[in-house]
């Protein structure tokens, strides 16, 4: 690392990122006596399976007040007879579980799925503010035009800070004190409240991305509620945010550089035989100095940076993904910027995304200080520029009035945990998966060759170190390594 970089990471994360305070879990708060209101599903992909809602409280701190409904869909056990328990099955931030539970059974699910669908409930819980719970919904538009996240002067910083209010304030406006409790340890105390109506003594644990997060919270508050933990593409937020930034800005640049090192040798890409970095980045220059217009005006003029900010999802799922981004690109460089308007992952909310993100970001930053990190991040992801989701994190809250008071390990009584993570995802850097199996104790990280996230589905070497898990709570020796 050279030294100025070095020096620019150590000056922010004194004066930026310091650690999330640890807080011991508080004495959980009783969940109120809640049920369940069980019916059929009518979309046909859920037809052998059962949708259902349930009210737990706004504020857990007032379980007696307002209240916000959850929605659910469980897929029985395909074998009765031999059923173990219920999966919790939980999408990242923003993101609906259900959704994807959708997307997994037009691929196939159960298919090869084995134990997972055969002896367990599959049960998909769409977080409080998200997909089909009671959803957030704010009028205002998360960045207006004119308005960058990389402010070059203080002029652009105070409009950033002043946007960001402005969508606050509408957001709070339409969804009232929801907003403020959309936090970490909130969604950990409502999962228990479904594990208590489910009737379950202990719940199994799929978690994914931002749910990895979530699980280990879960496991902090509610200590021998968890009989088996899978975490997939696990994240760190115990180390000071300038860091999460840096390390999330330079995975998300190296699997942009694997993912032009694709186009390079694969023929059907659509930006083969061409040098794709020097492409994109002449497209991010040339939509930053004159933005270009959305065929349709269905949206704002798309800016360089909105591409930069687009990228990091679509270099999640190599083999699906990847080639979208070339096509992307192709289409941008020849006028029709729109596959940069909307996300890949049609299962993401970005508002929900954005105000969830929030809620557990707790660090606030100076002209100064971003200016500082803006040059740190300059020399680490010259291409993507550091559009990345904590940057996003950070700068997308900068001005809002609440602070979040995340709960934090020590986690105890909680099982040995399988924490499985790609060497070369887009969102998660390689590293979090072991330092997150840090505060678990007893875990495992089990190793996959590739880009992608949500491996089990991609995987059969995971299936089966997940399957184990699931049905034996056997975990593979430390070291080992999928490479299918």
């Amino acid at each position: 690392m050279p030294y100025t970089l070095r020096r620019l990471l150590t000056a922010a994360a004194l004066t930026l990122g310091l650690p999330i305070a640890a807080v011991s879990p508080s004495p959980a708060v009783a969940a109120p006596a809640a049920s369940i209101r069980w019916s059929a599903c009518a979309q046909p992909e859920f037809a052998a399976a059962q949708c259902g809602t349930v009210r737990v409280p706004v504020d857990w701190s007032k379980p007696r007040g307002a209240t916000v409904t959850l929605s659910l869909v469980r897929r029985p056990a395909d074998d009765r007879a031999h059923r173990i328990g219920t999966l919790m099955l939980n999408d990242g931030a923003g993101g609906s579980s259900i959704e994807q539970l959708r997307l997994a059974l037009r691929a196939g699910l159960p298919g090869n799925a084995g134990a997972m669908t055969q002896r367990f409930d599959l049960v998909a819980l769409d977080p409080r503010g998200v997909g089909h719970s009671t959803p957030i919904r704010c009028q205002a538009p998360i960045k207006a035009a004119g308005v960058t996240r990389f402010p070059a002067d203080r002029a652009a910083y105070d409009r950033l800070v002043a946007d960001n209010r402005a969508f606050a304030d509408d957001c709070r406006r339409r969804n009232g004190s929801l907003v403020d409790h959309l936090d970490l340890t909130s969604t950990a105390r409502d999962f228990e409240a479904v594990r208590v109506a489910l009737g379950e003594r202990r719940l199994n644990w799929y978690g994914i991305h931002y749910s990895t997060l979530l699980g280990r919270t879960y496991a902090a508050l509610f200590p021998g509620r968890l009989r088996t933990m899978t975490l997939d593409t696990a994240l760190d937020d115990t180390v000071p945010l300038v860091s999460r930034i840096a390390a999330e800005a330079a995975t998300a640049e190296s699997a942009f550089d694997r993912f032009t090192a694709w186009c390079r040798a694969t023929g059907t890409c659509a930006l083969h035989g061409r040098d794709v970095a020097a492409d994109y980045d002449a497209l991010v220059a040339r939509a930053n100095a004159h933005p270009m217009p959305v065929p349709g005006g269905s949206h704002p003029p798309v800016t360089g940076e909105d591409i930069q900010a687009a990228t990091q999802d679509y270099l999640n799922i190599s083999f699906l993904y990847w080639p979208m981004l070339a096509t992307a690109i192709t289409h941008a460089t020849a006028g029709d910027p729109t596959d940069f308007t909307a996300d890949p992952d049609d299962t993401l909310d970005p508002v929900q995304l954005q105000v969830t993100a929030c809620a557990d970001t707790s660090a606030t930053a100076t002209y100064d200080q971003l200016a500082g990190l803006q040059r740190m991040l300059r020399q680490i992801s010259p291409h993507l520029g550091g559009a990345v989701r904590s940057w996003n994190a950070l700068t997308g809250c900068l001005g809002r009035p609440t602070r979040p008071t995340p709960v934090t390990p020590p986690v105890t009584h909680a099982p040995s945990t399988l924490v499985v993570q790609s060497t070369h995802q887009a969102l998660a850097p390689y590293a979090a998966g072991f330092s997150l199996a840090t505060q678990l104790p007893g875990s495992v990280v089990l190793s996959r060759e590739g880009d992608d996230y949500s491996m089990f589905l991609l995987s059969g070497c995971v299936r089966d170190h997940v399957n184990r898990n699931l049905t034996d709570r056997k975990l593979p020796a430390p070291g080992t390594t999928c490479t299918d």
